[in-house]
């Protein structure tokens, strides 16, 4: 299909901003999505530059279902259909041990990463179903597949994330709809920065790696436009870990 109508959550930054604009370049629809309306119309202007033939930016926060279907519908009403969904929205929240986590902390990460995860689904696949068509990336993590100290409800929450594609998948599968995961590493992104707190760190954790560096956020969101295209039209269900070859240790 030509021009395809390709909706990115948390767009504003990191992976949603590069998988935006990849998008883009690739001559599709893009609908950028975020909380922060203030550069939405900065972001559009970019994404048009970078070679979509339209482009929107409609906030949405989500954790919460109105916004979300809001969202979609906005999306259909504007260009008529919705081919891809990059559900990337996400958060660290508040790492920490185990023994210091909330209730409070744990609605923190799991509102945005896991709800916000399933809520974008729903209101994606009903549109999907009546098209017959689409395909569905969400965003997981390595340690969607490993644990990690002090980080005990984001690991969870990536966990669940490789669960919800796993189940829609198969829901999905009978109405032409794909549905899959994408597992990031080490990704030079200011999340990633905000984790590891300082340079030391983060060369520490970098030096884990197989490949000795971190990636960026155009290589992922290069794996996310050839997961979503007709080149990975048998793959459904599964997760893709992009990350040097951290979880082959």
């Amino acid at each position: 299909m030509t021009d395809p109508v390709v909706l990115v959550t948390g767009a504003q930054a990191g992976i949603g901003r590069a998988t935006a604009m990849l998008f883009a370049k690739h001559g599709a629809i893009v609908v950028a999505s975020g909380r922060h309306p203030g550069d939405g119309e900065q972001l559009v202007a970019q994404l048009r530059v970078h070679g979509s033939r339209d482009a929107a930016f409609f906030e949405a926060d989500v954790r919460h279902d109105a916004a979300l279907e809001a969202l979609v519908d906005k999306t259909v009403e504007r260009f008529g259909r919705l081919d891809v969904a990059v559900n990337n929205a996400g958060t660290e929240g508040h790492p920490g041990p185990i023994a210091e986590q909330t209730a409070n902390s744990y609605a923190a990460t799991f509102d945005t990463n896991v709800l916000g995860t399933l809520l974008s689904m729903k209101h994606e696949l009903r549109v999907m179903r009546e098209m017959g068509a689409g395909s569905i990336i969400n965003v997981s993590s390595i340690y969607g597949c490993k644990g990690l100290a002090d980080a005990s409800v984001y690991v969870a929450s990536k966990h669940a994330v490789i669960g919800l594609t796993k189940s829609a998948a198969l829901e999905a599968a009978p109405f032409g709809v794909r549905v899959n995961a994408i597992a990031p590493g080490f990704i030079d992104t200011a999340m990633f920065t905000r984790v590891t707190g300082t340079d030391n760190a983060k060369a520490r954790l970098v030096s884990t790696v197989p490949q000795r560096r971190a990636g960026n956020p155009e290589e992922v969101a290069q794996m996310i436009v050839f997961m979503a295209g007709p080149g990975a039209s048998y793959l459904t269900g599964q997760t893709i870990f992009l990350d040097g070859g951290i979880t082959t240790t």
